[in-house]
């Protein structure tokens, strides 16, 4: 006769108390007073620098701030004055501009150094340091010296048109609100252009070497294996560096003013530089009015990320 294996009182107490017992604290986790300790200087930073900031700018916006001390309420005034400014939609139309055929250029150039790069170019290492370089120099450098290049007498660009009896061609490419724009694209595709390469580069060595083996034994050549093969593959790369090309690019401020401070005749103004020139630069002292372009063109620009994490979510719901 075998003994009874149901558990005896004292044992049935000992799984009760295992089974109610609270769950046991991870004595590697940090207490909430220990994260808000170390959270409190970035918050308070962030509070102090970025959200404090944009809630003055959304309360300042309704309202003439004339003086720090007083301010008048206007309601919708403001933004009302906003869609019938012909000064900002020329604005508009400049960052618009530069926000679509910019990052193109951006885009395309760092491809052909990756290209170059990857092919195995000589003194690949030098250019490889070199076309980096103007990545790492500030605004101020970069426009004060691109500002020499096109300067109209004694210029880089003119005096090589001149040089190669092109003269004809030679202009004062800042002055003219013909070039201007264009001129200022092609200097910040020169100073982002070695970030794109980077990026690039990168994604050209990942690229599975099997596929490019095949396409050279069925004797491809470079073109077809660059625009059937190597461009479809990095395409989600090259689409991810034009986004944030197109974003940073919706914000332009510092090359603009250094270099042509919104002129001439408003032909490179952003919103960025009209907002900033309506706060500080212009004699009617009002912060009101600016602030209300600073609010809509926050949405905007809000409106388009929203609308490529879309896209991209689409696309990505689509691939599965």
């Amino acid at each position: 006769m075998t003994r009874s294996s149901s558990p005896t009182p004292a044992g049935l107490r000992g799984v009760l108390a295992r089974w109610f017992a609270a769950p046991e604290t991870d004595s590697r986790r940090a207490s909430m007073f220990t994260l808000m300790v170390f959270l409190a200087p970035a918050l308070l930073v962030y509070a102090a620098l970025t959200a404090y900031p944009v809630a003055r700018t959304f309360y300042n916006s309704f309202f003439v701030v004339a003086d720090i001390s007083s301010s008048e309420f206007v309601g919708w005034d403001h933004y009302l004055a906003v869609l019938r400014d012909e000064t900002f939609w020329a604005a508009v139309r400049n960052t618009a501009i530069w926000s679509v055929v910019g990052p193109i250029l951006d885009v395309v150039v760092g491809l052909l150094l990756a290209l170059c790069l990857y092919a195995g170019v000589r003194f690949g290492r030098f250019l490889r340091v070199a076309w980096f370089t103007p990545v790492l120099l500030s605004y101020v450098v970069v426009g004060i010296m691109w500002v020499w290049i096109y300067n109209y007498d004694w210029g880089v660009v003119n005096a090589l048109l001149r040089a190669v009896g092109l003269g004809a061609f030679a202009q004062a490419w800042l002055g003219d609100p013909k070039y201007a724009l264009g001129a200022l694209i092609v200097t910040h595709a020169w100073k982002w252009a070695g970030f794109n390469m980077v990026v690039c580069l990168a994604a050209l060595h990942s690229l599975p070497s099997e596929v490019l083996e095949a396409a050279e034994l069925d004797n491809c050549g470079w073109w077809h294996k660059l625009v059937h093969i190597i461009v479809p593959m990095l395409w989600p790369t090259l689409l991810n560096l034009y986004i944030l090309a197109f974003i940073g690019k919706m914000k332009v401020f510092d090359l603009v003013w250094i270099m042509t401070e919104g002129g001439p005749v408003w032909a490179t103004e952003t919103v960025s530089t009209y907002v900033y020139k309506r706060a500080f630069n212009w004699n009617t002292f009002d912060l009101g009015y600016p602030s209300a372009i600073a609010v809509v063109w926050f949405f905007v620009v809000v409106g388009f990320v929203l609308l490529f994490n879309f896209l991209f979510r689409s696309r990505e719901r689509m691939e599965y």
